[in-house]
């Protein structure tokens, strides 16, 4: 059940685009810090940290738009005074190699790192931030920017409520819009518009028991949700299991990757769409990135866990991929890390080398949320892989939530924060290239209106 409020909020989100005064810029990058469940132990927290670009079930953060030669990112960021949530949106220029400053688009008057933007660029090249809300207590926005390729100024196109946004443009149809509703748990939803601006009825995807979390990811015509369930009665930390649907046909049809077709709403654990059952090993379920080979064959990347805590009582957390060979679901390790909510990205390139940008080492707090940003790669889809190099090392904080733009560049590959995990910190952004022989640091305070990122020397 969707609370009234909310369906009224969807339904009629009170206007459509209206001009605004030019939003405000910023002096330089800084991101959101953001805690969550205290534990009580030398850990702290169930997790914590940089959260700019969390969570994990909500993209994209970061597009490559070729026609203008820019990648375009949003991620929460905060003012110099006060950890308050301030959606920022600011671009990369390949051929300069400089970062404006960037964009405040709102505040979100909260520190909950849930309530992040995501990103999307329409065939006309507008740049769309989808401003997420954690659950009903705060407002979601729309916004689209007044020119196309622009971050200069944003009309702001709705006002309603959604969580973990999956704002997905497919060219020539319009917006296949992927979230969360809040009702007696986490229910999956998808929504439709042609132009953004009218919106059709959220329709409801999959609720099973206490809810969902999902990853999606687009190829060609189909995007394909990879979500888990939240058992009865512990719910989220009890994450389990992976299922796995798509649609070609902006959600007339929703499939399974054998083609069945599914009825949905989903609601029982054991359906046509379940490929991985963790539930019936006691293993926890963490989602981390979806992408598709060149046959169009998707990949999911998770970790697994014993328990949802922080710290060495539940060992390292290894990890692995689920990939669809065309008869079946294979299942292949890549590595292990010292935490579950450490988050990672799976690049496959056209030429079949597949890449993980991921925290694998311990950072400088061990134990806790992210750590040393290292980069793999596997020339026989996962079944070997090896490390290619670490991204950072030695530094002061843990870096956290390395994530992947929608047609990623190779100068701007993997998009990420840092922040300390045991108390509240300042936060600073990065980013790599794909052959991971260079990171470079977003400028936390600027004197001109654009500056070429800080190149940190590999040790």
């Amino acid at each position: 059940m969707i609370p009234a409020l909310v369906w009224l909020l969807l339904l009629f989100p009170g206007g459509g685009a209206h001009g605004a005064p030019p939003p405000a810029r910023d002096d330089g990058y800084r991101g959101i810090w953001y805690y969550n469940q205290p534990s009580e132990d030398a850990y702290r927290y169930k997790y914590s940290g940089g959260f700019a670009t969390y969570p994990q079930q909500m993209l994209p953060f970061a597009f490559y738009a070729a026609k203008a030669g820019k990648t375009f990112f949003c991620y929460g960021g905060r003012s110099r005074e006060k950890n308050e949530l301030l959606h920022m949106v600011s671009y990369y220029d390949h051929a300069t190699g400089q970062v404006p400053r960037p964009t405040i688009l709102l505040n979100k008057k909260t520190d909950d790192a849930h309530d992040n933007p995501t990103i999307m660029l329409d065939d006309d090249g507008f740049v769309w931030i989808f401003s997420a809300s954690h659950g009903t207590a705060r407002p979601s926005f729309i916004h689209r920017s007044r020119q196309p390729y622009s971050v200069e100024a944003f009309d702001r196109i709705r006002e309603t409520n959604f969580s973990y946004p999956h704002p997905w443009w497919v060219p020539g149809r319009g917006f296949l819009f992927l979230h969360t509703l809040y009702g007696t748990g986490r229910g999956l939803f998808w929504a439709l518009s042609e132009d953004g601006v009218r919106w059709g009825e959220p329709q409801p995807l999959a609720h099973i028991e206490m809810g969902d979390y999902q990853i999606t990811w687009r190829c060609g015509s189909r995007l394909a949700s990879v979500f888990d369930y939240h058992p009865n009665p512990v719910g989220l930390n009890q994450r389990s299991n992976i299922y796995y649907l798509e649609t070609s046909d902006q959600g007339k049809t929703w499939k399974t990757i054998q083609g069945e077709t599914l009825s949905l709403p989903l609601a029982s654990p054991s359906n046509p769409a379940r490929v991985y059952d963790s539930f019936s090993g006691r293993q926890l379920v963490y989602l981390k990135d979806l992408n598709f080979d060149a046959a169009g064959r998707p990949v999911i990347l998770f970790l697994t866990a014993s328990g949802y805590e922080s710290g060495p009582r539940h060992g390292m957390r290894p990890w692995y991929t689920l990939r669809w060979t065309g008869r079946e679901w294979e299942r292949r390790p890549f590595a292990a890390s010292d935490h579950n909510y450490d988050h990672g990205s799976l690049y496959i390139e056209e030429d079949g080398l597949w890449q993980i940008v991921a925290p694998t080492d311990p950072g400088p707090q061990p134990w806790t949320t992210g750590g040393e940003m290292v980069l793999w790669s596997s020339r026989d889809q996962g079944a070997h892989w090896g490390r290619v190099r670490p991204l950072t090392r030695g530094s002061r904080f843990n870096h956290t939530y390395a994530r992947r733009p929608v047609h990623a560049h190779p100068d701007f590959y993997a998009f990420w924060a840092d922040g300390d995990t045991l108390a509240p910190s300042e936060s600073r952004l990065y980013f790599t290239n794909r052959a991971g022989d260079g990171v470079w640091r977003l400028p936390e305070r600027m004197s001109a209106e654009f500056q070429k990122p800080e190149r940190l020397p590999l040790k």
